[in-house]
């Protein structure tokens, strides 16, 4: 049996994980059980408003709101694999979580996560083809087209995560109660607890991390480099104000994601805090799925027109 097998084993049943405790204060604890509660629910009805909004309003019917509305069902993951269970340790004494479960939530978090990233790239590009090549827009653009990159940009981080996954849980952690400095299982904070030689695992998250925010960075600056060109081509001002328009939400929630991901992954380890980390960690899990719907809703005249006919709708007439 190879070492790595024999030391799964052995931690197997054994080893569980508690999450920091925000405050020991009765009152405070209630203020952000109140708090937390309230962003989380906020953000699973701004998200859940696009989507229904999308679905039922057929001049939404383009891929540019197919994966706008994708987008918000992400976001929608992402902090559900998260807030409910951080909510639970707000109160009471800390909750273990087992080896397996903390696994669970890691890969869950991370492919969400990159899914989130690779999207935000396919957007960019959706944009590209519009701005760069409309009268081919309908030809490359296809439904089929759409679905298979929205396949693509779930299946690659989860494949990708699920090796990362293997080989940080692989790792000896020495003791059956490890506290983790966070209110989730992340990697950073996991791989302090290990008690082996991490500096592969080190490397490698760093890698993954290159690799799902940097690369579609790179790719989402590269179609914005010539979405630009187009633009400034462009005579009439109400025409370059209108194809910029298009655009200027997408470009807020991507400096939003990438630059938090950017500064929690992919700094040096010796420039890093553990508490930095961790407040960082509260923006791109509340801020950033909450400011996805309120961004794209106010600046965002279609979304807008659709939810202002759907209001409309459901008020009843006065009997004359």
């Amino acid at each position: 049996m190879s070492s790595s097998s024999t030391l799964h084993l052995n931690q197997s049943g054994t080893t569980e994980f508690v999450f920091r405790v925000f405050t020991t204060s009765p009152t405070i604890q209630a203020l952000l059980f109140c708090f937390f509660l309230l962003l989380y629910i906020m953000t699973l009805c701004g998200n859940t408003t696009i989507i229904w909004a999308v679905y039922t309003h057929t001049s939404l019917h383009i891929p540019m709101y197919f994966f706008l509305s994708n987008l918000s069902l992400i976001e929608i993951c992402y902090t559900t694999t998260v807030v409910p269970l951080m909510l639970s340790n707000i109160f009471g004494a800390q909750r273990p979580i087992p080896l397996a479960g903390c696994a669970a939530q890691m890969l869950l978090f991370y492919t969400v996560g990159g899914t989130d990233c690779f999207l935000l790239a396919i957007m960019a590009y959706d944009r590209y083809v519009a701005i760069c090549h409309p009268l081919h827009y309908t030809l490359i653009m296809t439904q089929k087209r759409c679905i298979q990159l929205m396949l693509a940009s779930l299946g690659l981080p989860f494949y990708l995560e699920l090796h990362l996954t293997i080989l940080l849980f692989t790792l000896p952690f020495c003791g059956h109660h490890l506290e983790i400095n966070h209110f989730f299982c992340d990697a950073p904070p996991v791989l302090r607890l290990a008690c082996g030689d991490t500096r592969v695992q080190q490397a490698i998250i760093f890698v993954m991390g290159f690799f799902i925010l940097a690369v579609p960075f790179v790719l989402i600056s590269i179609s914005y480099i010539f979405i630009a060109n187009t633009i400034l081509q462009i005579r009439s001002a109400e025409g370059r104000w209108r194809a910029f328009s298009t655009c200027s939400s997408h470009l807020s929630m991507v400096l939003l994601q990438y630059g938090c991901g950017i500064l929690v992954y992919m700094r040096p380890k010796s420039s890093t805090s553990e508490d930095e980390d961790w407040q960082l960690a509260l923006v791109y899990t509340f801020a950033i799925p909450l400011l996805n719907p309120l961004i794209y809703t106010l600046r965002n005249k279609d979304v807008k027109d659709a939810l202002k006919k759907s209001m409309s709708c459901t008020v009843p007439s006065e009997p004359p």
